[in-house]
């Protein structure tokens, strides 16, 4: 397979560059992310981590659907649905690095992985790729929290 590696990769370096998230990154740190990417397939109903479980990975959805709950004991809260253009993942830039919710695939999606660990990494090493990083990243926490809260005061109004 002559070529597969270099083609890969920048068959990966463009669908990151075409991400919402990443529209516009330089090309410097789009290679240094596509260096590290790996294309990823789950299948329906499987679990892409679990709240408390280390984290230590993000991904960019390319397509299906993945659920995002938070569980206690037997009952689960659905707290916000990711699909295409989405990102899954935040807790891999922030101590004490552990999951805040549960993640399973709805349907088959396909994502781009990257290893949390080694991009904190760089971002201590470059600041200025630590700042991108946390620019793109702020918005989705934002949104993923307010997508929880939403969802906790609906449930609480059903139960009262």
């Amino acid at each position: 397979m002559t070529g597969s590696s270099s083609e890969s990769a920048t068959s990966i370096a463009r669908l990151i560059s075409e991400h919402r998230v990443f529209a516009g990154l330089a090309p410097q740190y789009l290679n240094l992310l596509a260096d590290v990417a790996m294309l990823k397939k789950f299948e329906t109903n499987e679990v892409l981590f679990r709240e408390s479980d280390p984290a230590n990975r993000f991904y960019l959805i390319l397509d299906g659907e993945v659920t995002v709950e938070s569980v206690n004991g037997d009952a689960s809260v659905l707290v916000q649905t990711v699909g295409r253009d989405d990102v899954l993942g935040w807790s891999w830039l922030f101590p004490p690095y552990y999951w805040h919710f549960d993640a399973r695939a709805l349907r088959t999606t396909r994502a781009i992985f990257f290893y949390g660990t080694w991009l904190r990494e760089n971002c201590e090493r470059d600041h200025e790729f630590g700042y991108e990083m946390l620019t793109r990243f702020v918005p989705i926490m934002i949104e993923r929290l307010q997508a929880a809260r939403r969802q906790f005061v609906k449930v609480r109004n059903v139960s009262t």
